[in-house]
C-alpha cells in the first residue's frame, strides 16, 4: 500500500486534501512555490520542502493540483519537474482541471520514463477538499487506479474510473457545463427572490429538496446570502475551466451556447475585479447589470 506522498500545490484545494490524506495514515512530502502557504501543513504532520525533486524523492505515488495547463506542463516537464525525478515505478496523479490532450502528453512521457500517469480532477470546491467528500474523476490504466483506490478515498466519496489517458479530464469539462448552468440559474433565481422581497434563506431551505435542488443552492446561495464572496473556487480558475470545455466542445463539433453566455458574464465579473473571488460573485455582476435597467 501506498506510504509516501509527494503532493505539489499547497493552495485552498491542495491544503484539505492533504489533511485528509494524512488523517488516513499517508506521510506527505509537500512543495508550494511560494513555501510559506504551505507551512501551516507542518502543524499536521506533513513534511514541507524547497523543491519539487525533494517532493518527489522517496514518494510512491506524486499528486497535484496547481492552478492552470500551463503550470501543469512546468511542473510535470521542466528539468526539475515532476517526470525527470520521480523514480521508475512511481505513479504520478495530476488532480489540476486541465486539458485532456496534456494528459495524454503526460501519460506517454510518464510510460518512456518507466512510471505510470492518471489524470483525476476534482470537484466539490474547498468544502469537499476540507471534509474528504469531492468527486474524482479519473482517467488511465486500470491496475494504477486500482493501486492508488485508498488513497482516494481518503480525500473523496463518488470515485470513477472513465477510461484511459484524458477521459478523467474530459469528465471534468463535462461537470463543469453543468456547474456553469447551476451557477446562473442559482444567481438569477436569488435576485429575482431577492428583489420580490421574499426571504431567501426561507426559500433555499424551502425548495432545496424539490427539483431546483443543486450543489450550488445549498452551498454557494447561502455565503451570497451572507455576502461571502472568498474563494471555494476562484473566479479565474473557473474561466479557466469553461475556456477548456469551449474549446473541446469546438473540436468535436458540439454547440454550446449556454455555457459560452456562462463564460462571458463570467469574464465581465472577473473585469470588475473579481477574479480571486468565488464563483458565488456572479451575484455582484448580476446585481450591477439589473440596477442600471432600473427605470
Amino acid at each position: 500500500m501506498t506510504k509516501t506522498i509527494g503532493f505539489i500545490g499547497l493552495g485552498v484545494m491542495g491544503q484539505g486534501m492533504v489533511r485528509n490524506l494524512l488523517k488516513a495514515g499517508f506521510a506527505v512530502q509537500g512543495y508550494n512555490r511560494t513555501k510559506e502557504k504551505g507551512l501551516p501543513l507542518e502543524q499536521d504532520g506533513a513534511t514541507i520542502v524547497d523543491t519539487i525533486k525533494e517532493a518527489v524523492t522517496g514518494a510512491d505515488v506524486v499528486i497535484s493540483i496547481v492552478g492552470y495547463p500551463e503550470d501543469v506542463e512546468q511542473i510535470y516537464f521542466s528539468e526539475d519537474g515532476i517526470l525527470a525525478n520521480a523514480a521508475p515505478g512511481t505513479i504520478v496523479i495530476d488532480m489540476t482541471t486541465s486539458s485532456p490532450a496534456l494528459a495524454v502528453k503526460i501519460a506517454e512521457q510518464a510510460q518512456a520514463n518507466g512510471l505510470v500517469a492518471l489524470d483525476a480532477p476534482v470537484t466539490g470546491g474547498d468544502l469537499g477538499a476540507k471534509n474528504g467528500t469531492l468527486a474524482i474523476l479519473v482517467g488511465g490504466q486500470e491496475q494504477a487506479f486500482a493501486d492508488v483506490k485508498p488513497l482516494f478515498e481518503a480525500m473523496g466519496r463518488s470515485i470513477s474510473l472513465f477510461g484511459g489517458p484524458g477521459k478523467g479530464q474530459s469528465a471534468k469539462l463535462a461537470n463543469q457545463i453543468a456547474i456553469a448552468g447551476s451557477m446562473i440559474g442559482t444567481a438569477e433565481m436569488l435576485l429575482f427572490v431577492t428583489r420580490s422581497g421574499i426571504d431567501p434563506t426561507q426559500f433555499v431551505e424551502t425548495i432545496k429538496s424539490g427539483s431546483a435542488g443543486s450543489w450550488s443552492l445549498e452551498n454557494l446561495i447561502p455565503r451570497v446570502i451572507a455576502e461571502n464572496y472568498s474563494p471555494g473556487f476562484f473566479v479565474k480558475h473557473f474561466i479557466k475551466d469553461m475556456r477548456l470545455a469551449l474549446e473541446r466542445a469546438d473540436e468535436m463539433g458540439i454547440s454550446t451556447p449556454g455555457l459560452a453566455l456562462v463564460k462571458s458574464l463570467y469574464d465581465e465579473l472577473a473585469a470588475m475585479g473579481h477574479g480571486e473571488s468565488g464563483t458565488q460573485a456572479l451575484y455582484l455582476l448580476l446585481a450591477e447589470k439589473s440596477q442600471q435597467q432600473q427605470p
